[in-house]
């Protein structure tokens, strides 16, 4: 884990060494096949429209601007298919409106509660991070913010495991007060076995300086 890094600044770096990474790959790929049905770099090239040093240059890894739309082609031309898939991974940039919910959280907190944002998982290789952590000098709340969830049961599965990897005992899904999403909570019910204090007890514990007393959904 790099200190002082974004997490999100760190999860760009990474993808930008797998991306490199990937282009050699293929590149290795392509050479093998090229040379196993006996092609040359120029009959492959003029498939698909690009030059026989072209093509040297990706066989040999030298291409790191590679399109995928050119890795395709120029794997079809030797019988390959290219294959990409996304998986969730590290964390999401965010908006103004994130980022205008987690300071009204701030705003009602005591002053002798410490705030920091985006914090890595204790977890080294873990690109994910907690939007805020909230510590005083015996306990750390994590918080987990969104501003228009579509599935709350989905995002409450990755928290959990976000929980679980993260080892924090107590968190905070914090919400923006809005119609879709008091809805969205009123129809997840079994909501209130993972966040069993009110918002607002939690609220005002957390503006006395004092531990929340649980995980808790705000609404804010």
């Amino acid at each position: 884990m790099i200190r002082g890094v974004p997490p999100h600044a760190r999860a760009i770096e990474a993808a930008t060494t797998r991306g490199r990474a990937a282009v050699a790959t293929i590149g290795r790929e392509l050479d093998l096949a090229i040379r196993r049905h006996g092609l040359s770099y120029t009959a492959v090239g003029g498939a698909v429209g690009l030059s026989g040093s072209q093509v040297g240059r990706v066989a040999r890894g030298r291409s790191p601007e590679l399109t995928v739309v050119q890795a395709s082609r120029l794997l079809a031309a030797v019988g390959l298919e290219l294959s990409i898939r996304s998986y969730p991974a590290g964390e999401p940039l965010r908006d103004a409106a994130h980022l205008a919910l987690l300071a009204r959280l701030r705003r009602r907190l005591h002053a002798s509660l410490a705030w920091r944002t985006e914090v890595p998982l204790a977890r080294n290789g873990d690109l994910r991070a907690w939007d805020a952590v909230i510590r005083a000098p015996r306990w750390s709340v994590g918080v987990e913010a969104e501003t228009r969830p579509t599935d709350l049961q989905a995002l409450e599965r990755r928290l959990a495991l976000k929980q679980r990897d993260g080892e924090m005992p107590t968190i905070v899904l914090l919400l923006a007060d809005t119609r879709h999403n008091r809805a969205i909570v009123a129809g997840t019910p079994d909501l209130a076995d993972r966040y069993p204090v009110r918002g607002r007890a939690a609220l005002a514990a957390l503006e006395a300086g004092t531990h929340p007393g649980g995980s808790v959904l705000i609404l804010l």
